[in-house]
């Protein structure tokens, strides 16, 4: 998988499972390394500030759908 998602990609994540979930992990990495980049700017801006809400936003709702694409073998109430 490249950096950018293709196209390809894209299609391959609607049809294959196992791909989507690698995907939204390979995106969620590197998703997460670039706010750890831009937490370390010696000088934030009020728009590097926009975009790391943006970003933090972004990577919790890759987070919500790669734990809704896990089996949930946790304790279940009775």
């Amino acid at each position: 998988m490249s950096e950018f998602v293709t196209e390809q990609e894209l299609a391959r994540a609607r049809t294959d499972a196992a791909f989507r979930q690698r995907l939204l992990a390979v995106s969620l990495q590197w998703l997460l390394d670039a706010l750890k980049r831009m937490r370390g700017s010696e000088t934030p801006t009020p728009e590097a500030a926009r975009q790391m809400r943006e970003g933090v936003a972004l990577a919790v709702q890759l987070a919500e759908r790669l734990q809704a694409g896990l089996p949930d073998n946790g304790p279940k109430a009775a």
